[in-house]
């Protein structure tokens, strides 16, 4: 896993104690689940506004914001992006089709 989302996810974990009115994170987690899920929202309609355009750099700037958010939600939960990556381990090596089917036994 990137050290990067390590180090992201150690962060998120501490701003749950920081003050909503100096962090931007504690902000999100005060908010709530449904003002983190609404942020993420937000964030995966500008993602697609951005591929539509094509704008490269937009898409990379916009796809982090996604990531970001979505890792608040993953902290918010008690998860981590070591669970996302395992997941897709899991699936590697798969047709979609065939982990999609696997969902349903």
């Amino acid at each position: 896993m990137s050290r990067v989302l390590e180090e992201l996810a150690v962060v998120l974990e501490q701003r749950k104690a920081a003050d909503p009115d100096s962090s931007y994170v504690a902000s999100l987690y005060a908010k709530g689940l449904d003002g983190i899920l609404k942020k993420i929202g937000e964030e995966a309609t500008e993602t697609v506004i951005a591929g539509k355009a094509g704008d490269k750099r937009q898409i990379i700037y916009e796809t982090a914001d996604l990531w970001f958010h979505s890792m608040v939600l993953l902290a918010h939960q008690g998860l981590g992006p070591d669970d996302v990556i395992e997941e897709l381990g899991r699936r590697f090596g798969l047709s979609g089709l065939e982990e999609k089917a696997s969902r349903n036994e």
